[in-house]
């Protein structure tokens, strides 16, 4: 579902943008008896004069400093099932070879290119979570701008002060403002609802309203 959203919002990118022309959108590759994969985008960069094939991911990670010794390993999904290394060796090992297929070129033959010409490109809109106290600054710099908020254990969310409400958005909302988010609770309802989707071994995005002030951070079960 985020990847949906996040494809619609990219195209739309694409197609209001004065220097790049989008050539095709997920392009199924077919082979004799099965479907090889899919391309993301092909896009004509009009300042540069190349054409592009763009892997496009959204994902959102949270740094656990034990895991490695590679750094991209370190970022984790919330329920631990893929790493930014995952990810990213997918697509140099299964994605980006694809463009190259005796087949993919039988698919592009009506666009007329030159495949050997193609840059390849992966763009992942990252949204980044930090354990609570952790300083980012200690980060590359290009992963100090992804930094969206933090992340706690279930033990650590404590009473909070009155007046403020929280959000617990399903998965397919997590891209919203939170300003559009409809349903806000109280801490104890909230509790409450979190406590069921950590025993479900579920990490919930939260977001707190205080006083005009958005926090968001995940309660991970791990």
């Amino acid at each position: 579902m985020l990847g949906k959203q996040a494809e619609a919002c990219f195209e739309y990118l694409l197609n209001n943008s004065k220097n790049h022309q989008l050539l095709a959108a997920n392009i199924q590759i077919q082979g004799e008896t099965k479907t090889l994969g899919e391309l993301d985008y092909l896009v004509f960069d009009t300042e540069t004069e190349k054409t592009l094939h763009i892997e496009l991911a959204c994902k959102f990670y949270l740094f656990d400093d034990s895991l490695g010794p590679d750094y991209e390993a370190k970022w984790i999904g919330p329920n631990r099932k893929d790493t930014l290394k995952e990810k990213l060796e997918k697509i140099k090992e299964k994605q980006f070879p694809l463009l190259f297929a005796p087949e993919t070129r039988t698919a592009l033959k009506d666009l007329q290119l030159d495949i050997a010409k193609i840059e390849q490109q992966i763009c992942i809109k990252s949204f980044l979570f930090l354990p609570k106290g952790f300083n980012k600054e200690e980060l590359p710099k290009p992963y100090q701008n992804c930094v969206v908020g933090t992340y706690i254990s279930f033990s650590e969310l404590k009473e909070e002060q009155a007046g403020a409400l929280f959000a617990v958005p399903d998965k397919k909302q997590w891209l919203l403002p939170p300003e559009n988010l409809p349903d806000w609770y109280s801490f104890s309802e909230a509790k409450e609802y979190i406590s069921i989707l950590i025993n479900n071994k579920k990490s919930p995005l939260v977001y707190k309203k205080q006083k005009g002030i958005f926090e968001k951070f995940f309660v991970v079960w791990w």
